[in-house]
């Protein structure tokens, strides 16, 4: 059974003291996708879609041995991907994708990762969250890309409650402090990831808990035998 929701948007001077509370706990937060390159993370984040980071990481270091960029990777073909990252979800389908995008980066952008979100989105097996999680890291752009992880997190503590993921990618935009936003993708990803779980939020060791407005976070922390 699902936990429920805020009941409520938090204001944005309690999203402030929220993500403050996480940067301050974890001030050199980044991404666990091991990339070297524009190429690479562009790559891995597609491969991650419905698998965790340490699976992906797995099969991407021997990926990215024999096809460091899209001209080898177009040369491995699809099959030579495919046997990389069969243990993965959803690989005969991630394969193709990788293929034909690095296709299109070489038919399009002479095999460079382009800056430009149209662009991005164009690609083969590339939505909005995979291009903003390259915006955001690659090229500094304060781009908010919202997983399961933000999506649960910003509904269930109403830092961004909303009914899709573009609603709550537009609520944290509206909330988070500007100069707050580039960072917070990653604050919010490990801290959904780690402490605000799916099933089992450890609310007894959340920084954030006092702007928090999880309905149950007072219940789970007295479960714990910890003071709220």
């Amino acid at each position: 059974m699902s936990l429920p929701s805020a009941r409520k948007a938090m204001t944005r001077a309690q999203a402030r003291q929220f993500i403050t509370a996480l940067a301050e706990a974890n001030p050199d937060a980044e991404s666990e996708l091991v990339y070297k390159d524009a190429f690479s993370l562009l790559v891995a984040v597609v491969l991650s879609a419905q698998a965790t980071d340490k699976s992906v990481n797995k099969v991407t270091e021997g990926l990215f041995r024999d096809a460091p960029d899209a001209r080898a990777m177009v040369a491995l073909g699809e099959d030579g991907i495919a046997a990389h990252i069969r243990t993965i979800g959803l690989w005969r389908a991630k394969a193709k994708n990788v293929l034909r995008l690095s296709e299109q980066l070489l038919e399009r952008h002479d095999g460079e990762v382009p800056s430009d979100r149209d662009a991005l989105e164009a690609l083969a097996g590339v939505g909005r969250k995979t291009a903003s999680v390259v915006l955001n890291v690659m090229f500094g752009e304060s781009a908010m890309a919202v997983d399961t992880h933000i999506f649960r997190l910003g509904n269930r503590t109403g830092l961004a409650p909303g009914k899709t993921t573009r609603a709550v990618e537009d609520g944290l935009i509206k909330r988070i402090p500007p100069e707050m936003l580039r960072p917070s993708h990653h604050w919010l990803i490990l801290h959904g990831r780690y402490v605000c779980k799916a099933r089992s939020p450890e609310c007894w060791r959340c920084v954030a808990f006092t702007p928090c407005l999880f309905p149950l976070k007072g219940q789970i922390v007295e479960s714990k035998g910890e003071p709220a």
